[in-house]
């Protein structure tokens, strides 16, 4: 028996042992990892720094919901550090060209126009911009059109033919399995419940989508017009009539420069730099070129502007990167309206909208920021609708880009009734004691459908929530309720149809954005600092595992989005569905334009 306890024993400490090192051994490696992420790069002369789009680009780094699940996870680079970058690298020695991987590009109108005017100022130097591509859709050539060269795939295509905006709509499915929504909504353009409760769009929501990707379209052939040497009359019969279908037309038409695989171009760019084609080309990514970026920040000035990027859907709790949680946001805001160094807050809003309360919750923080007389201005990106506008109304001056979209001022309910499917597909039944009529609340049970009281309750409840949107805008803005009902009821703008009916101050970007609160806080020297402050991704994972961070699912979206694929918005799509609470201040359509 002594011989076991003995045996025991040494095996338990042996694992024990083996448990510590492993722990050791997996810190300094995660360690490491997260150095390396820190380290400032170093750059050989002759460089090339490249560019691949094929991630999400959010506002700021890293402020992102997660990627695929992985401890190799590169910071995730904002486009203001991407056009900082190449702010840079335009007076950088060791840089003498950029090279565009636009294989695939996930960016809104406004984050291209950003990353597209930063490219065509880097030209400015001489220096060379090459883009390629296997195929380029209408995103990605945007972009190519600031390079000097566009190169294209033996067997690749340029999908040049105009925007498409695709709407899924769900009724007819949720007819089969016997799910009724029950929606309550004000404003006749507020179509985001419509793929719940419709087979097509009404035609308020045809209309207004028709109006804005015609607004975008034209931006579109704005700037190839500009960049390629043709007249937008030409680019839309080429459109119109499909006329670049190969990348031989593509070239004929003006499209594309060469046709030519991605060895040959590689070569093209050592012929630029004088190179042999024996030589090695210096390549450096964005990822690593972003974190040796200088900063000119002047630590004596002790007056801030603060930043605070605002992108992702609003929510009621806490967040996680990517997303807008009301408990997350109005703790920053307290504490830079708390701080005599914070002279204004620029709100950087890039969101969709969300929860009606959480928008509220964030609007009154900014409101008691302003009556302690910081100045706030609202700086839009790609998306400011909804939710997204309702936390930028209050501001002293709202800027926003010719295509972003904008408005939205409408809210919804929506429930589901899942009797007919939990009775007659599942013989599931629900049998009840009430002590009232409304013993189970507004919302009621999601196998019974809503009586005329709970119906009459929420339309109410949906209709008071619009009243008091209106207001909020119209305090913001120096409007009376009728004046901005006018321009409400749900309905989408660009930013130039914004500026027209008074919904915004001007056209300008972030830079712009600062530089007016700067104005109107009357600061000439000033320090810019940017929130919340976000982790790199392998900190992230690190605390996540380590269970010092337990207020989101970040590792959880990681899996899913890591297993689901291309199949992962769908099902995102459907969580948020399942998580809203409340009225919504949502945009009216959850859109793709191609």
């Amino acid at each position: 028996m002594k011989q076991f306890f003995k045996f025991a024993t040494a095996s338990c400490l042996g694992v024990f042992l083996a448990g510590i090192v492993l722990i050791l051994v997996f810190g300094v490696g995660v360690g490491s990892m997260v150095s390396s992420l820190n380290k400032k790069p170093t750059i050989k002369s002759n460089s090339v720094l490249k560019l691949d789009l094929t991630q999400p680009i959010p506002e700021k780094t890293n402020n992102t919901e997660s990627q695929e699940f992985s401890l190799e996870n590169n910071s995730i680079v904002g486009v203001h550090d991407m056009v900082k970058a190449i702010e840079q690298a335009k007076t950088d020695s060791k840089i003498k060209g950029i090279l565009l991987d636009l294989s695939f590009v996930q960016a809104g109108t406004v984050t291209r126009k950003e990353l597209r005017d930063a490219l065509i100022d880097f030209k400015e130097s001489d220096k060379f911009i090459y883009a390629y591509s296997k195929n380029y859709f209408q995103n990605a050539y945007h972009l190519a059109t600031a390079a000097d060269k566009i190169f294209l795939n033996p067997l690749g295509s340029v999908e040049f033919g105009g925007y498409a905006a695709n709407i899924s709509f769900y009724k007819r499915m949720l007819d089969k399995i016997g799910v009724e929504m029950q929606v309550y909504y004000a404003g006749n353009f507020k179509g985001a419940s419509e793929p719940y409760r419709l087979e097509k769009l009404s035609d308020p929501n045809r209309m207004q989508i028709r109006q804005y990707i015609n607004d975008l379209y034209d931006n579109l052939l704005e700037d190839v017009s500009e960049s390629r040497n043709k007249s937008k009359q030409e680019l839309r019969k080429i459109a119109n009539e499909y006329l670049a279908r190969t990348p031989e037309d593509a070239v004929k038409y003006g499209l594309i420069d060469e046709v030519a695989y991605f060895d040959e171009v590689i070569s093209a760019m050592k012929s630029s730099l004088g190179l042999e084609e024996d030589d090695k080309l210096n390549v450096t990514t964005m990822q690593s070129y972003s974190k040796g970026v200088d900063s000119d920040i002047d630590l004596k000035v002790k007056d801030r502007i603060a930043v605070v990027f605002a992108e992702g859907t609003i929510n009621t709790g806490v967040s996680a990167p990517g997303g807008i949680g009301d408990d997350k946001y109005t703790k920053i805001i307290r504490k830079l309206r708390k701080d005599d160094k914070v002279k204004a807050i620029v709100m950087r809003v890039n969101s969709g909208g969300g929860s009606a309360l959480a928008s509220e919750n964030i609007w009154r923080e900014l409101v008691l920021a302003k009556e302690q007389g910081k100045v706030v201005v609202a700086s839009m990106g790609d998306v400011a609708a909804s939710g997204g506008y309702y936390i930028s109304a209050m501001a002293d001056k709202i800027l926003a880009e010719e295509s972003t979209i904008t408005g939205s001022i409408g809210v919804f309910s929506m429930i589901p009734n899942a009797k007919e499917l939990f009775n007659d597909k599942l013989g599931i039944t629900l049998d009840t004691v009430l002590t009232g009529e409304m013993a189970n609340g507004i919302y009621g049970v999601l196998v019974e459908p809503h009586n005329a009281k709970q119906k009459k309750i929420l339309q109410q409840q949906t209709e008071q929530m619009y009243e008091i949107f209106l207001k909020r805008v119209a305090d913001g803005r120096g409007m009376t309720r009728d004046e901005v009902h006018e321009v409400a009821q749900g309905r989408v703008w660009t930013g130039n149809r914004a500026l027209a009916n008074g919904l915004i101050d001007e056209i300008g970007d972030l830079e712009k954005s600062i530089a007016t609160a700067a104005e109107l806080a009357g600061l000439e020297k000033y320090r810019v600092k940017e929130y919340p402050f976000i982790k790199d991704p392998v900190e992230q994972l690190m605390d996540k595992l380590t269970g010092q961070d337990k207020k989101d699912d970040k590792i959880e979206a990681m899996i899913q989005k890591s297993a689901l694929k291309e199949y992962y918005p769908i099902y995102k799509t459907l969580k948020e569905l399942e998580n809203m609470k409340g009225v919504q201040a949502r945009m009216p359509f959850s859109l793709e334009v191609h």
